[in-house]
């Protein structure tokens, strides 16, 4: 007898935390996941030491800051003759102790390029690989952060993100612009701002595409203090902090249990609501239920996301 199709998630950054945690979580339900990661044999021996079955994924290479990368990746994928059912995008870059702005192979500030500018770039190839899906549930997640939102305890910490009139994208976001605002370089500030980003691309795709039966939703899993993310910060902060989410806040979870709310928001029926930005809210309840959070004024911005839409179409070239 033919065997059932699996269904297929494409996760980007899944070499490591709350990415590589997500792909364990989706291959235990059944679903093939393309690990879409820098470091193939990082994301090899990643895949191995939790213990994904070797059927159970595909690892292809992908660079979000190079939108190059980005549609060599979809170029890869479509010649694999997969169908998608999934797209999550969760790489991301935070460089906080940056005093120069580094640059993408475009020439685009690193931060932004990475965790904004790629990801709009494959939202957008990829957009045609999921309506072409035989599937009736098809869903692209785009991860969330609470310092995206000034109104949360987690986002009051400044600077707070702000995108101004998209002065910097709008100048093209070359040298010297290293800021979506035009101002000067803040790294703490860019990582904010490129979240602010991700949350106005998955309402816009929602406004445009809804129709076409896919669900688009964002998360905030809670706060994931162990994660890779905070590699380039002081070690004296990577030691602390999660001491501090886990004792002081209460907000602390682990990888796994944030790969599992990944998951659940690509896979369960009950995360069908297109538009949805979920939370698991900023202090830990026992059995915490997760809710349909309100994203920051900015965030909630029709026209700034229809402006910031329009501008990373063409920092992108896709007009």
């Amino acid at each position: 007898m033919e065997q059932p199709r699996k269904s297929t998630v494409v996760i980007t950054g899944a070499s490591s935390g709350v990415g590589l945690q997500a792909a364990k979580a989706l291959a235990d339900r059944g679903w093939h996941v393309v690990m879409a990661c820098r470091n193939l044999e990082k994301a090899e021996n990643a895949a191995k030491t939790v213990g994904m079955p070797q059927d159970s994924y595909t690892i292809v290479h992908i660079d979000t800051a190079s939108l190059e990368s980005v549609r060599q990746f979809v170029k890869n994928f479509r010649e694999s003759g997969r169908s998608l059912e999934a797209l999550v995008c969760n790489a991301a870059i935070y460089m906080p102790l940056l005093k120069e702005p580094l640059r993408s192979p475009e020439g685009f500030e690193l931060t932004v390029a990475t965790n904004h500018l790629g990801h709009f770039l494959l939202c957008n190839l990829m957009l045609e690989d999921l309506k072409k899906s035989p599937a009736s549930d098809r869903r692209l997640v785009i991860l969330g952060t609470v310092t995206h939102n000034p109104d949360e305890l987690g986002g009051k910490i400044p600077p707070r993100p702000d995108l101004g009139e998209l002065k910097g994208f709008e100048a093209g976001f070359k040298e010297p612009y290293s800021m979506i605002d035009g101002k000067t370089f803040e790294p703490v500030k860019a990582y904010k701002d490129s979240k602010v980003c991700n949350v106005l691309t998955m309402r816009e795709l929602h406004q445009r595409y809804h129709s076409t039966g896919i669900t688009f939703s964002s998360l905030y899993p809670g706060c994931v203090a162990t994660t890779p993310l905070f590699r380039n910060h002081y070690p004296l902060f990577q030691k602390l902090f999660p001491l501090f989410q886990r004792y002081i806040t209460g907000g602390f979870v682990s990888e796994e249990l944030a790969g599992q709310r990944v998951a659940e928001v690509v896979a369960d029926p009950a995360y069908r609501q297109s538009g949805a930005y979920w939370s698991w809210g900023n202090r830990q309840k026992k059995n915490g239920k997760s809710f349909v959070r309100q994203v920051s004024p900015e965030a909630r911005d029709d026209e700034k996301a229809k402006r910031m839409w329009d501008l990373s179409e063409k920092l992108v070239g896709l007009v």
